[in-house]
């Protein structure tokens, strides 16, 4: 009886050290420390601390709320303010994880979250569209291999939210023997996706190679998109 009791409490020590790793944060919500920029000169991201809005004139834009000294203080933003910038990813590097973050579009505008740099989520404003028209490059979908079932979008200019549980490729003596795997993509509460294998990177990724791990990376040549709340855990 002593015995089994021990077992249990040891499994139940087990499972709370499994699923109480503390996340990562990589934005520090002030400046871009831990990040770097695929091109330093062309970048137009910045970490912002004021509420975003769209402008009302050209809504396909942020507002420049520069000197306005009404607006509120929020908590950090990591912001591509403009379209035609560059690409930012983490100076860290995971493999398996949980991610959770919150990101805002302009109308029409175009971004990506790429695990490990290489496989792209991708960000677009696609509210408003049918379930019926959603393709790969909606909202949600996971780039060259799934398009969304459904439109869960909702409109720019509004926060919204994915959580994604992620698997990395896996290789021995250098070979590849796993693909990566999207196990579970959840845009704003709406379940997407469940265990779709990438048998491939995405095109227009970091390196356009497969690895062990990889940096976060977000789409800063398309258009202008924000990010907050970043939450990475490792498994």
């Amino acid at each position: 009886m002593l015995r089994a009791l021990a077992c249990c409490l040891a499994l139940s020590v087990a499972a709370v050290t499994a699923d109480d790793k503390k996340p990562v944060e990589p934005f520090n919500g002030n400046d871009l420390t831990g990040w770097k920029l695929k091109d330093e000169k062309k970048s137009k991201w910045k970490a912002a601390s004021l509420a975003l809005e769209l402008d009302a004139k050209n809504p396909t834009q942020f507002a420049d709320l520069t000197g306005n000294t009404n607006t509120v203080l929020v908590p950090g933003q990591l912001v591509n303010t403009k379209g035609g910038g560059c690409d930012i990813f983490t100076e860290e590097k995971f493999g398996d994880l949980h991610l959770e973050l919150e990101f805002m579009v302009p109308k029409g505008s175009n971004s990506g979250i790429y695990l490990m740099g290489e496989y792209e989520v991708q960000v677009l404003d696609s509210f408003g569209k049918a379930d019926d028209k959603l393709t790969q490059g909606d909202l949600g979908a996971l780039y060259s291999a799934a398009k969304p079932p459904k439109n869960a979008a909702k409109k720019p200019g509004e926060w919204q939210k994915f959580v994604i549980d992620f698997r990395a490729p896996k290789f021995e003596n250098g070979k590849k023997v796993a693909n990566a795997k999207f196990v579970k993509v959840v845009l704003n509460g709406v379940l997407l996706h469940e265990n779709v294998e990438m048998k491939a990177h995405t095109p227009g990724g970091l390196t356009g190679k497969e690895a062990a791990t990889g940096p976060l990376m977000f789409q800063g040549d398309h258009g202008p998109v924000a990010f907050r709340d970043i939450k990475i855990v490792a498994k």
